[in-house]
């Protein structure tokens, strides 16, 4: 199931949470198994398995790295458990972020950093108003797979 289909929400990389939140409403309104309690066994099952894809778009869209990922997997630009290279400059920037893992505080403060130039990278394609071109799509894909790396450096800082 496509959910921009489902959600009546253009393929783009970012999405209107309020039309989202709405939207969920109303489909849920339309679908929920509690309504369906009268009803034959088959629709019953109908209204479960809608109102489940339901759930599962809204907590893609409500959460950014998820849209974007959705986004990235539905423009064919990115796959499930991609082996993605990363630059080597990254990974470099990356290695002496680990080296100074021990102190956490230092850590996070350059994660921080680096997060906010990557988001600051990203919202220039992320906010085009025209069709993103093949390069643009590429670069939220790098931006992607960075993204994906900082965070698994600040889950390991969480532990």
């Amino acid at each position: 199931m496509n959910y921009y289909n489902l959600f009546n929400i253009p393929l783009t990389p970012i999405v209107d949470n309020t039309f989202v939140a709405k939207k969920y409403i109303e489909l849920q309104k339309q679908y929920h198994p509690d309504f369906f309690t009268t009803q034959n066994e088959i629709d019953k099952e109908n209204a479960l398995e809608i109102s489940a894809e339901i759930n599962n778009g809204y907590n893609i869209f409500k959460q950014k790295d998820k849209t974007l990922e959705y986004f990235l997997l539905q423009k064919n630009i990115i796959s499930k458990d991609e082996k993605f290279a990363l630059p080597p400059d990254f990974l470099m920037e990356m290695m002496e972020l680990n080296e100074d893992f021990d102190d956490r505080l230092k850590t996070q403060n350059k994660v921080n950093q680096y997060e906010e130039l990557l988001n600051s990278e990203a919202n220039i394609v992320l906010n085009k108003q025209e069709t993103l071109t093949n390069e643009d799509l590429q670069l939220l894909k790098l931006f992607y797979y960075k993204q994906k790396y900082l965070q698994r450096i600040l889950e390991r800082l969480a532990d």
